[in-house]
């Protein structure tokens, strides 16, 4: 059963997708977003998938390598079950409409919760991130932001990693271009 949206440490997992160099110059406001899945990145560091730009800060995570749109394939899978299979998913990366939506379908599909960072993943055209996110939503997908995910993993001011996580928020998260989005809805 989906809940409430509620994020957690406990039972959930980072998905980083396809956040490449070789798509550096393709996507909509790449290096903001990348900033943005940097800050995410820094909280629950579990999986990455493929090789990472530098500024991301990923080199001590798993890469795999796919083809398919879904980061849901065999080595990812394995992973996720010696992690105790974990229902709570936040997903970062590119591109939106592809690999970020059959990666959520696939989720969504198996009764898991799925968190869509918005300010932290991006397509080729602002066109085909927007209307993804708009149907991601639409299918159950929780969109969230950079500094909402920070906040909510860590949920009181008392947390022993508070501190840390707060130094992370002293700078507002780059602005990648969501307010016309969330205006017309």
């Amino acid at each position: 059963v989906a809940g409430i949206g509620r994020l957690s440490t406990k039972g959930s997992v980072l998905l980083l997708c396809d956040m490449q160099e070789k798509f550096r110059p393709n996507i909509f406001q790449f290096p903001n977003m990348v900033s943005n899945a940097a800050r995410v990145l820094q909280a629950p560091r579990v999986l990455g998938l493929g090789p990472t730009v530098p500024e991301l800060g990923a080199w001590d995570l798993t890469a795999h390598a796919k083809t398919k749109f879904t980061m849901m394939i065999e080595p990812v899978e394995k992973e996720l079950k010696a992690l105790g299979d974990p229902k709570i998913f936040i997903l970062c990366g590119i591109g939106t409409q592809a690999c970020i939506a059959c990666t959520t379908f696939d989720l969504l599909e198996k009764g898991m919760e799925v968190h869509i960072v918005a300010d932290a993943v991006s397509s080729r055209s602002q066109t085909d991130r927007l209307f993804a996110l708009s149907r991601l939503r639409q299918s159950g997908a929780f969109l969230t932001t950079t500094e909402a995910v920070l906040l909510q993993l860590v949920q009181d001011a008392q947390h022993p990693n508070f501190r840390e996580i707060q130094k992370l928020l002293v700078q507002p998260s780059p602005d990648t271009a969501l307010l016309a989005f969330f205006s017309s809805l």
